[in-house]
């Protein structure tokens, strides 16, 4: 026996290669052709013309283009010689209705795609197109617009225009009515087409707690009025202060504005950073629900803190035309004090330096509070704007006249939200920070004047608490009462506003 190997000697000197000389040329071809397959392999006819420009390889390449294009050239008809195709016949009589029954065709471009059948001496031709006995149209009150527009742009006429405006003014303020608010027009049938559609019928919401409508009866126009029944009981709220107030509140239910006016409120008398974890909020906020299933919230009524060293309850009442709070014992808010007017360090004090641009010594008439482009910039306390606009190496500025002779100066601002003559609260913006004027960066300028003179803003602080005495102190405490006697929430029975 052999092994396989064994018939495959180069030399011939196994069993087989003694008795035949055929293997061995065999051999050789394989090795010729193999050789020749890999020239074959390696050979690349159609190089890459914008690489290795004027070698071997590219002139190959070149001469396998041009060898192409002459074939091309050579088996082409000619450019004079058309290249005929078959076209086939346009399509006539019922083949064509069959096409064009499947076709498309733009509507302007005169479609009219389909099957139609004949008219038979059973149809008669129409004098007139028929028009729809009614007409529902939904218009809406544009903002700055008037009821009676809304009307004439959905198609009623003047005369029924009139006729409503006048029924609805006698029985609704018609300057009330949101901006929005959707109108439901029914139009009947006219008589000619050259007068409009009267109105049958037009119904909206004109006030949260009132639905009207406007109906024809026996040819006239008549007014109902459909009264909405509101639960006007407020929302009471409580839960533990946590990690975050505001998601807190939120998480247990009250409206995000609500959680904002509760804060500020708490703020003014007990910074709430320094509220204790355990501490338990409890809000009241006004809040009406009508029997269709809308809800509108209000204003914040009662802010308190229990359960804690920090005790407070805060109640929102109108005194003298003015809406405040008030504790328990009918003390109020502290006004008047002199606040920062910006959020920033000092970055220059009052009193006399070298003036960063000029060069040299001066008097510096305030305070820098050094803070980012476009911080807001609120009012001190409340006042009267005497100045706002630009004034020379202040930039923008806001001058505002207090009591008592006080007054203070706010430049270098980048924009003034206020205009002369306005009045201004405490903590109201009326700017925010530039650079503007005889500035190297953005700031803000802060002066306080008393009787026109500039002074150190810092040797002056201003505050007032107002107390309420009789029957204002009675009124407070039986509010306060009937609010703790409001019940608590119940869990997801009420809208997130």
């Amino acid at each position: 026996m052999y092994l396989r190997n064994d018939h495959h000697l180069a030399d011939g000197s196994g069993p087989s290669g003694r008795s035949h000389g055929a293997p061995a040329a065999t051999s050789k071809a394989l090795v010729l052709r193999s050789r020749l397959a890999e020239r074959i392999a390696d050979l690349d006819l159609t190089p890459d013309l914008g690489a290795d420009i004027g070698t071997v390889t590219w002139f190959r390449g070149a001469a396998t283009c041009i060898g192409l294009c002459a074939l091309a050239y050579l088996v082409s008809p000619g450019f004079e010689n058309p290249i005929y195709g078959h076209v086939p016949a346009a399509l006539q009589g019922e083949e064509w209705q069959a096409a064009r029954a499947q076709a498309i065709k733009p509507l302007s471009q005169g479609a009219g795609t389909g099957h139609r059948m004949a008219a038979t001496a059973l149809v008669a031709p129409l004098s007139d197109t028929p028009e729809r006995p009614l007409i529902n149209v939904t218009a809406k009150l544009a903002s700055g617009g008037t009821l009676m527009g809304a009307l004439k742009r959905a198609g009623v006429g003047g005369g029924d225009s009139d006729r409503v405006v006048e029924l609805l003014g006698n029985a609704i303020a018609l300057g009330d009515i949101p901006a929005g608010t959707p109108l439901d027009i029914t139009l009947g049938r006219r008589a000619t087409r050259t007068e409009p559609r009267p109105l049958q019928e037009v119904e909206f919401r004109a006030r949260f707690d009132l639905s009207v409508k406007v109906v024809r009866n026996q040819g006239q126009l008549s007014l109902v009025e459909i009264p909405i029944r509101i639960d006007n009981t407020p929302l009471r709220v409580q839960g533990n202060f946590g990690a975050s107030l505001y998601r807190s509140a939120r998480a247990a239910g009250a409206p995000a504005k609500a959680v904002e006016a509760y804060i500020r409120s708490i703020n003014s008398r007990v910074p709430v950073g320094r509220v204790g974890s355990g501490c338990k909020f409890d809000i009241i906020v006004e809040q009406a629900r009508a029997e269709t299933g809308e809800v509108r919230m209000g204003n914040i009524l009662y802010a308190g803190i229990g359960g804690c060293a920090n005790k407070l309850q805060l109640v929102r009442m109108t005194v003298d035309g003015r809406d405040s709070w008030f504790d328990g014992s009918g003390r109020g808010e502290m006004t008047g004090m002199m606040a920062m007017p910006a959020a920033g360090r000092i970055s220059s004090g009052f009193g006399m330096r070298r003036h960063p641009i000029l060069g040299y010594s001066r008097m510096h008439k305030g305070l820098d509070v050094a803070a980012p482009w476009g911080a807001p910039v609120y009012a001190a306390t409340d006042g009267v704007v005497q100045f706002a606009g630009r004034s020379s190496g202040y930039g923008n500025f806001v001058k505002l006249a207090h009591s008592g002779g006080y007054g203070t100066g706010y430049g270098h601002m980048s924009r003034i939200l206020v205009r002369s003559g306005q009045r201004v609260r405490k903590g109201q913006q009326i700017g925010a920070v530039g650079s503007t004027g005889m500035s190297t960066g953005p700031h803000l300028h802060y002066e306080l004047y008393r009787n026109g003179v500039a002074v150190n803003p810092r040797s002056v602080s201003f505050t007032s608490q107002q107390q309420l005495v009789g029957r204002d102190l009675s009124d407070l405490r039986s509010r306060l009462g009937r609010l703790m006697a409001v019940p608590l929430a119940v869990p997801g029975d009420d809208e997130d506003n």
